[in-house]
């Protein structure tokens, strides 16, 4: 298994309008191939601190996940974002192969 974390930091008065927009995610990632889930989550002791949580079979099928038009269509959306303090937000990504479970 592949994993890959988004994590994000804005304004605490901004996390509930982002997870609003998490809330209503167009869903694109969950029918790529080899993708299993999808969380957000939120640091419970910085509230403003959120990652994107997602789990694929395999880096490859990660990979050509973003290499897709459907990734590039979703992070160009990112870009539209109403609110000018969440269009600039710059993820931290990290990413990990599963070695033990």
């Amino acid at each position: 298994m592949f994993v890959v974390d988004s994590m994000v930091k804005v304004p605490d008065h901004k996390a509930d309008e982002l997870i609003h927009i998490y809330k209503k995610r167009s869903r694109l990632v969950d029918q790529a191939d080899g993708f299993i889930s999808f969380q957000l989550l939120q640091n419970d002791k910085k509230p403003g601190e959120l990652t994107v949580h997602l789990e694929w079979e395999s880096k490859d099928a990660y990979l050509k996940w973003a290499r897709s038009e459907q990734f590039k269509k979703i992070h160009e959306l990112e870009k539209q974002y109403p609110d000018q303090e969440l269009q600039g937000i710059v993820p931290k990504v990290s990413k990990y192969e599963v070695v033990a479970t």
